[in-house]
Order: structure tokens, then sequence, then C-alpha cells
């Protein structure tokens, strides 16, 4: 009775991380997700190095999620290392590049979505109501150096507001998941308190109470 019990709980507890975990980041459809078309033909061997020459990687570890250069030049998709860059194609726009703590974020900082892919937020093509800001943006000059740029205040604002409601419907469904896992565990708990008892007036006849 008692494994039975803790069985059930171990399940309902499963249940639990298995929920929160899916609504974590997920791995790019594109394994060239986040690199420069200038750096294209540098992720086409099977092994590729390190820019920085620390380490190596094979190409099925592309933007696995998982930082093996400290440069982060094996995840140029993904916010595994904090040294890592996003490149935004922004098809019909200016392209730039993000620090790869912003990939997966729930802020839209591409104007072409490319960065929050993980489904956590829908980020809409933007890009050719921007054509006009970007052309006056000085600072980018070339795709080959491209400067990290900030978001509009309207945008960020806009974000956050996004990021607040995500972050609140996350928490519900958490909190729903913890209640029916207390009301099982009481449940479980309270049969086996019955079923004890049971056992002991069974084994103990005489002090059974009258009715």
């Amino acid at each position: 009775m008692v494994v039975g019990w803790a069985s059930s709980i171990a399940m309902v507890f499963a249940t639990l991380l298995f929920a929160c975990s899916s609504l974590s980041g997920a791995l790019p459809a594109d394994r060239a997700a986040g690199i420069r078309p200038e750096d294209a033909k540098f992720y086409d061997s099977e092994i590729i190095a390190c820019r920085d020459g620390s380490n190596s990687f094979s190409r099925a570890r592309l933007n696995d999620d998982f930082c093996d250069c400290a440069d982060g030049t094996d995840e140029p998709g993904t916010s595994a290392c904090p040294q890592g860059k996003f490149y935004c194609g922004n098809e019909g726009s200016t392209p730039q590049l993000l620090f790869s703590s912003r990939v997966n974020d729930r802020l839209c900082d591409c104007c072409d979505g490319s960065d929050e892919y993980d489904g956590g937020i829908n980020c809409p093509n933007t890009c050719s109501k921007n054509e006009d800001v970007s052309k006056n943006n000085k600072s980018l000059n070339s795709t080959s150096a491209l400067p990290f740029e900030s978001l509009p205040r309207e945008k960020k604002n806009k974000g956050s507001l996004e990021d607040l409601v995500q972050k609140l419907k996350e928490l519900k469904v958490i909190v729903f998941l913890e209640i029916v896992l207390i009301m099982m565990a009481f449940r479980l708990f309270h049969r086996h308190i019955r079923s004890r008892r049971r056992w002991y007036y069974v084994s103990n006849p005489f002090l059974m109470p009258f009715s």
C-alpha cells in the first residue's frame, strides 16, 4: 500500500516537471539559424573549429543548445553560449546582430521575429514597416560589421507587457498543477490512513467500536 502511494506521488511529480519543462525553449528548426550569410561556408565542414581555436565540434552539434565553444561559435542560433551572437536577416529591412541572451527571451528583437522561434511569444514580421526607419539608422553600415542595436521604447514596452502576460499564463499552469498535486496527495494519504485503521481493527476485533 505504501509503495503504491509513493509511486503515485512520483508520477504526479513527473507530470508536473514535464509540464514545467514544456514551457522552456526549443531548438531552432533550421540548423543554420543565427548564422550571417558571409559565414555560411565556415559552417559547411563536418568538423568545425571554434573561432578562438579553443575547441572543435561536429556539424551535428551546431545549434544543439549546448555550448562547446567559449566564444559561442557553435551556438549562433541559441542562447546556450553567453558570448554567442544571433543574426537577424530582417528581409525587407536592415539586418542586425543580437547577443545570444536575447534569443527566446519573450521580446521581439528582430523585425522578422526570427529570434523568438520557440513559440513562447508571437512576433509578427514588421520588417517592411520599419524599412524607412532602418535606412536612417547610421550605426549600421554593412552586414560585415553589424553593431548591436537597441529596441525603440514603444517596442520595449509592448514586449514587456507581452512578456508579463506570458509569465502569468505559465504561473497559472504551475499553480494549477500544484493544486492538483496537493489534492491527489491528500486523497492518497487519507486512503492510506483508512486502510491502516481497517487493518488495525481486523487484527484487533475486540477494539472495534460499536456502531
